[in-house]
């Protein structure tokens, strides 16, 4: 079972940070945390110098992001379980994002010339607060910070701004787990 409730602040862990690449070519670290010296002035919203596009200009850091990751193509469908009613509900709003990780472990295809090929060919998303990106390489101390056993399942992840876990869920999402994650996103936009 997924989180009831949100996870206060205290609590919280940090999300450990990856690194993860698009199909559109750019890299980025997620999750979206800036340094306390980095503000922007429009927005009120800091930016991390590491996770910006120099085609797209400053990235905004998110109130609330949803973290989806997979370890194999079997947990994609868990993951989208999650993805989609989450971007139905929170969609109209500027201040989510949904980033759902595909985790390549193959040295076949992290190194770099097939990596390039295989990006060019994966889907690309049309929501501009979904983004599908890939992390290539070894994950083992990443899931090891994570607590993260089964790589037969999906791993949803609530971060806030600050790159804390708020929220956490796994395996395909039921109608209540998915009432408890918009709850506590709400409560995170607020």
């Amino acid at each position: 079972m997924a989180n009831r409730i949100i996870i206060p602040e205290i609590a919280a862990v940090k999300f450990p940070d990856i690194h993860v690449e698009s199909p559109s070519g750019r890299a980025l670290n997620l999750p979206l945390v800036a340094p306390p010296n980095n503000v922007d002035a429009q927005a009120g919203n800091t930016v991390d110098p590491q996770n910006v596009d120099s085609k797209a200009g400053d990235m905004v850091v998110p109130d609330a992001s949803l973290l989806c990751l997979s370890f194999r193509a079997s947990s994609q469908k868990m993951v989208e379980s999650w993805s989609l009613p989450f971007l139905d509900t929170f969609g109209s709003s500027g201040n989510i994002q949904v980033y759902e990780v595909s985790f390549i472990d193959s040295r076949l295809l992290s190194a770099s010339p097939v990596r390039q090929l295989f990006l060019k060919i994966m889907r690309k998303s049309n929501n501009p607060q979904r983004h599908v990106v890939y992390s290539f390489g070894d994950s083992y101390y990443f899931r090891k910070k994570l607590h993260i056993l089964n790589l037969l399942t999906g791993y949803i992840y609530l971060v806030d701004r600050l790159g804390r876990v708020r929220w956490q869920g796994f395996g395909s999402a039921t109608q209540e787990e998915i009432s408890s994650l918009t709850a506590c996103a709400s409560i995170l936009l607020r």
